[in-house]
């Protein structure tokens, strides 16, 4: 890869002119003129780029090595050229052997490109103390009975006395490029025949960033190495100019992963290899929506409802010709009616199910075409994949199990003098007002929700008790939180199913088990830099300052200020009876319950 070497990454210095332009200017014709507003620059995408020390040197270099030199600079837009990209969009890693570049399980928002110097990818699933994550095995009876009476009797203490990843084989490094977990050994602990090597020229984690998905696998630097990350809107933009970047992306996607992500679908598991060969082929990608919709959520919820469903991209408009069968691959999309002067939700759909299977059966069977009977809507961020009609009708309808088939719509006579739209009723398993409010604060995203029945509670706080004594005193959530009706979800962790939360933790300390599928915060491997916290929609994540035994603060060596550190709720991944504030309820007023879909919060809600 000609040129790679030359990228002058060592003296690369901030450039003044890139940074942060919207300056707060005098009132509008100077003094006197207060009553007129202040003026302000329009913020621009690239106010924060995502390395400000990137300088236009860094940029011409990067320009005369593959892909960027076969890129025309005239097919990108004016707004977004691809020198832009290049110097907003990306950052240059310098990395030394064994440090780890994404781990398996991780949520990113950038594919990496590397620019010389080469990469281990792991084939076999490291454990977790070397991925920077906390161990979850269970405390046995007699450690959990010792909780009653060994708890401190300070606030959020620790003890780093013993640390123990020098054992493990993984250390931290601190650099002006942040921090790094690295291995120390790496043949130890990724062995030869469980791994490939990346080199030169080669992307990674271009599948992740785009889909929000997890990495698939841990990816080690094998010695120096210099690394370009591209985030997502930028490598996004990439493929949309360069033809045969995005080719060569969705190529590796269709071998490697789509056909996977189509045997996943309920609606496909019966149908063999080479048909779903086939619908991967003819498959189109699309998303709607905002991939980092958490950043500007809570401004979101200050607009009327009505104005907010309006907001949302339209996946599929009811009324609108129905051009293929709609399979959401991730995220959550709102289903609606139009309903007077505004839309009603009818339900929320997510990863793996399928939309416009009645209207496309129903069309194929009477030559009819009756539009979609709902609206598809983007809830936050949605990836989707489009079956064309052509495709559908040819591969899946005529193979449909019996037990797959949906029911017939109405006949054209006994539509006469009635709504179309009133051809789909709502799930009656839910309430509709509850419906509208778990979508609107999306807390259908949560897998594992803290919801209090407020007519049940007492307000004893048996449940804030038992949480702070399994947790050395010190409770990992709020009995407060947003209200419908007699309902509460509380401030605790809801192990979502979307856990932006994880998406740029330096050290790896924030993930998700892969049992059990909840999220915990290693404490050890925390440096408390506060990025979980803020990426958090829900504010359920806090940073607390830590104190050693005695409850005198524990402080940094060089700046002395206190040690901060990111604290939630775990599901007391530790404790074998599950959570113990759901245990400590004497009145059945407190559950946790997977709110991605809406049958678990229904039927209890009608006990």
């Amino acid at each position: 890869m000609q040129g790679c070497s030359q990228l002058n990454a060592v003296n690369r210095k901030p450039d003044d002119t890139n940074s942060n332009s919207s300056t707060l200017n005098d009132s509008v014709g100077g003094a006197g003129s207060s009553s007129v507003g202040v003026r302000i620059q329009r913020p621009e995408r690239w106010d924060l780029p995502l390395d400000p020390a990137i300088t236009d040197q860094n940029v011409a270099e990067l320009r005369q090595i593959a892909p960027f030199k076969e890129m025309d600079p005239d097919a990108f837009s004016k707004s977004v050229p691809l020198d832009g990209i290049l110097k907003n969009d990306c950052r240059i890693h310098d990395l030394k052997k064994g440090d780890i570049i994404v781990r398996e399980g991780d949520y990113g928002s950038s594919a990496f490109l590397i620019l010389f110097g080469d990469a281990i990818v792991s084939l076999k699933s490291l454990p977790d103390a070397v991925l920077g994550r906390k161990n979850s095995k269970p405390k046995g009876w007699a450690k959990q009975l010792a909780q009653l009476w060994n708890n401190s009797a300070h606030a959020e203490t620790r003890d780093y006395s013993n640390r123990k990843s020098e054992e493990q084989g993984t250390g931290e490094r601190t650099d002006d490029t942040g921090t790094h977990v690295f291995l120390h050994d790496i043949p130890r602990v990724i062995k030869p025949g469980e791994s490939l090597t990346l080199s030169a020229g080669e992307f990674f984690g271009e599948i992740s960033a785009l889909t929000r998905s997890a990495r698939s696998a841990t990816v080690v630097a094998n010695g120096t190495m210099r690394l370009l990350e591209i985030r997502w809107q930028g490598f996004r933009e990439m493929m949309k100019r360069h033809a045969s970047m995005s080719e060569h992306i969705e190529k590796l996607y269709r071998e490697n992963s789509l056909r996977a992500h189509l045997r996943e679908i309920d609606l496909l598991k019966s149908f063999d290899q080479e048909t779903i060969s086939q619908l991967a082929d003819e498959a189109v990608f699309e998303s709607f929506g905002d991939f980092q919709w958490n950043t500007d959520f809570k401004s979101t919820q200050k607009k009327d409802i009505s104005a907010r469903i309006l907001s949302e991209p339209v996946i599929s408009g009811q009324g609108e010709y129905v051009n293929g069968l709609i399979l959401i691959r991730s995220g959550f999309a709102r289903h609606s009616r139009q309903h007077g002067e505004g839309h009603q939700t009818i339900a929320y759909l997510g990863k793996g199910q399928a939309v416009g299977l009645r209207e496309l059966m129903h069309n194929w069977k009477t030559g009819e075409q009756r539009p979609w009977m709902l609206s598809l809507r983007a809830v936050g961020y949605v990836d989707v994949l489009r079956i064309p009609t052509a495709a559908v009708e040819r591969l899946i309808l005529p193979n449909l199990p019996t037990d797959k088939i949906p029911q017939p719509m109405p006949t054209t006579e006994s539509l006469t003098g009635k709504s179309d739209q009133r051809q789909v009723k709502r799930d009656d398993s839910i309430d509709p007002g509850l419906m509208e409010f778990l979508v609107e604060k999306r807390y259908m995203n949560g897998t594992q929700a803290m919801v209090i029945d407020l007519d049940r509670c007492t307000r004893c706080d048996d449940c804030v008790r038992a949480c702070a004594s399994t947790h050395d005193n010190n409770p990992r959530f709020n009995r407060t939180g947003e209200k419908h009706s007699h309902w509460m979800v509380a401030n605790a962790c809801m192990h979502c199913l979307d856990p932006v939360c994880m998406i740029g933790c330096p050290t790896g300390a924030i993930g998700r088990d892969r049992e059990s599928g909840s999220v915990t915060i290693n404490d050890q491997a925390c440096i408390g830099c506060s990025t979980c916290s803020n990426s958090c929609p829900y504010d359920n994540i806090q940073m607390v300052e830590v104190n050693n035994k005695n409850g005198l603060p524990i402080v940094d060596l060089t700046s002395g200020e206190p040690i901060v550190k990111a604290t939630k709720c775990d599901l007391c991944a530790d404790q074998s009876g599950g959570p113990a504030c759901q245990r400590a309820c004497p009145h059945d007023a407190l559950m946790r319950i997977d709110l991605t879909t809406p049958a678990d919060i229904g039927s209890w809600s009608k006990r």
